[in-house]
């Protein structure tokens, strides 16, 4: 039995039918497009000042004739005389107090990690935040009224050293820690907080001490952010001015307060641009810092995201 069916419909009826439009998706950026701000703002607010400074402490001006010319002589001084004075001092400085730092800083972040108030916590992150920017001029005025060159605790540090002064090299030594300690915590917590429980009973059930676990899984983790935070310790301790300006008025010789004073008019004639080497010098030693701690970062990050 044959079953008639319609003839499919053609040209007018099928002009009558909605047609579906497909609209073209945007294509994708990709982790370049995300990150086009962030490398657009860098390279205006740190690019372009680096080379300014690369600019200006190559040129150099002859007093007598008042012709400037490109030269490296600036970057050749910056390295002797009362300059490399400043650099050694500073960086002594800078590494004497993010070992301090580093220390102590470590040790009150793994206490806290390890205490289960989940308040105590919270307020001891919150006062490090606050006291890790509590640096310059308020600083050093809180420590110019708590101890001064009268006051109780400056007393009793000189039972120990009789020349200490908040005006001398040991003084910056026992001030600067004051905010990079809270900075050590902040930076070390995250990995701290990252070690997990089961890491630490695998290795005792594979008959591992404490001393096994530190030495060949939470200390390798850990290293990374522990240089991480040495170096942030170091690059604020070797940057800071205000602190060291308000409490010796320069008689110490740190590089910060060298630049300043070559930048305010302290200088011979023909050397204005000094500043702006020693200034490059700085960014330098900052950037062989950044350059160790990147691929041990990288590798404590594939720790602690497995």
């Amino acid at each position: 039995m044959a079953i008639a069916t319609d003839p499919p419909r053609t040209g007018a009826a099928d002009s009558a039918l909605p047609r579906r439009t497909t609209r073209r998706r945007p294509r994708n950026l990709g982790a370049w497009g995300a990150v086009a701000p962030l490398l657009v703002y860098s390279a205006v607010f740190l690019g372009l000042p680096v080379w300014a400074l690369l600019y200006q402490s190559i040129r150099r001006t002859d007093p007598a004739t008042g012709v400037t010319s490109f030269t490296g002589q600036n970057l050749t001084e910056s390295w002797h005389g009362i300059y490399l004075t400043a650099m050694w001092g500073s960086i002594r400085l800078s590494l004497l107090t993010a070992v301090v730092s580093a220390v102590v800083g470590l040790v009150t972040a793994q206490a806290i990690a390890q205490s289960r108030g989940r308040l105590l916590k919270q307020a001891v992150l919150t006062a490090s935040g606050v006291l890790a920017n509590f640096g310059g001029i308020p600083l050093a005025f809180c420590f110019i009224a708590a101890a001064g060159t009268a006051g109780e605790a400056t007393g009793l540090i000189r039972k120990i050293d009789p020349g200490f002064a908040l005006d001398t090299f040991t003084g910056l030594v026992l001030v600067y820690p004051y905010f990079l300690i809270p900075l050590m915590v902040l930076t070390t917590m995250p990995a701290l907080d990252g070690l997990r429980r089961q890491w630490r009973e695998a290795a005792a059930n594979l008959g591992g001490s404490a001393w096994d676990y530190w030495r060949h899984v939470g200390g390798p983790i850990l290293l990374p952010a522990l240089l991480g935070g040495f170096v942030l310790c170091f690059g604020s301790s070797f940057a800071a001015y205000a602190t060291a300006q308000a409490l010796t008025s320069g008689t110490v010789p740190l590089i910060t307060t060298r630049i300043a004073s070559v930048l305010s008019g302290n200088v011979l004639a023909g050397q204005e641009n000094l500043g702006m080497a020693m200034s490059l010098d700085t960014i330098v030693i900052c950037a062989l810092m950044m350059a160790v701690y990147l691929p041990l970062r990288a590798r404590s990050a594939r720790w602690l995201d497995s």
